[in-house]
């Protein structure tokens, strides 16, 4: 058996500087990773559209399943129905939608300027850009206004371990990731977005919201793979960091390691559940991938419908 190669909190804190992006693409740079699809990967993307069938990676919105939600859930009230229409005459409904994205059940983008370490988000900007009256002056969501749209791989590691779901607190490491690469007959390549399928949404579909915060994750360990491989954007069916981890000072690593040294964009709590089958029956696990997020100002994240397109 392999022997996992975890490393000591110390070296974690290191990956802050050995795998900063921090001035790769310039003193004001807020896309961080996402610079690294070029309009050639773009069109590579789409050329991978055989099918012509698209199929989502988003998550139903549904108030009273948000249990396992970790801010407030969330909120849908009719401004006017059809109940009140008239026999005769023109009538509408309309209704308010109220989001907390950040959390465990909402599929949601985050941003550069939702995490911070030592006072800085990425790119040495300042925390205190993020304000109470103005918001996310800097890296909010519509930093990505024209969208995401890059090559899309799925690795299905709880299926290729012969699992339905890995378990809360089981880490995954580069060794999965390879093994999942090659068990699928697809290798991840610079500006690509990982799909990283643990079966988490899977086991919420079946057994109801998990005890919070236990959850499986991507091990911090996997960081410079994924800064060697240069993944653009990290998509997950749960919220990516191992809960619980395995060093103390450093909550979530990998969000921490990740957006604010890396300028690595999350897409958390995503749904690989309408993807997968269609990736079995194809024997496909690449297809465009791309994210639209709402153009809301100065927001931290944002509540997204990602396609997969074949």
């Amino acid at each position: 058996m392999t022997t996992r190669q975890i490393p000591t909190q110390d070296e974690v804190l290191g990956y802050f500087d050995s795998l900063s992006n921090w001035g790769r693409w310039g003193d004001d740079d807020m896309l961080g990773t996402l610079n690294l699809i070029t309009p050639e990967k773009r069109v590579a993307a789409a050329n991978l559209v055989q099918e012509g069938l698209a199929v989502t990676c988003a998550r139903p919105i549904i108030p009273a399943l948000a249990g396992d939600l970790t801010s407030i859930p969330p909120l849908h009230y009719m401004m006017g129905t059809g109940e009140s229409a008239p026999e005769q005459g023109p009538h509408a409904a309309s209704d308010f939608l109220g989001i907390a994205p950040h959390g465990l059940t909402i599929t949601h983008l985050d941003t550069p300027s939702h995490q911070f370490w030592n006072g800085k988000m990425y790119n040495g900007h300042a925390a205190s850009l993020v304000t109470a009256q103005d918001k996310a002056t800097v890296g909010g969501v519509d930093t990505v206004k024209n969208g995401i749209v890059t090559r899309g791989v799925l690795l299905d590691v709880a299926g290729v371990k012969g699992k339905e779901w890995l378990k809360a607190g089981e880490g995954v490491f580069p060794e999965d990731l390879e093994a999942a690469e090659a068990a699928q007959g697809v290798k991840l390549g610079e500006g690509d977005a990982l799909l990283l399928r643990m079966g988490w949404y899977k086991r919420r579909l079946n057994l109801g919201a998990p005890p919070p915060p236990a959850r499986p994750g991507l091990h911090v360990a996997a960081m410079p793979w994924l800064r060697e491989r240069g993944v653009s954007l990290l998509v997950s069916d749960a919220s990516h960091d191992v809960m619980p981890n395995d060093y103390p000072d450093i909550i979530m690593p990998v969000h921490r390691v990740g957006i604010v040294g890396m300028g690595l964009w999350l897409l958390d709590a995503a749904n690989f559940e309408e993807i997968l089958p269609v990736c079995q029956r194809l024997n496909r696990w690449e297809f465009m991938f791309t994210v639209a997020a709402l153009r809301w100002t100065n927001a931290t994240g944002c509540p997204v419908n990602p396609l997969a397109i074949f």
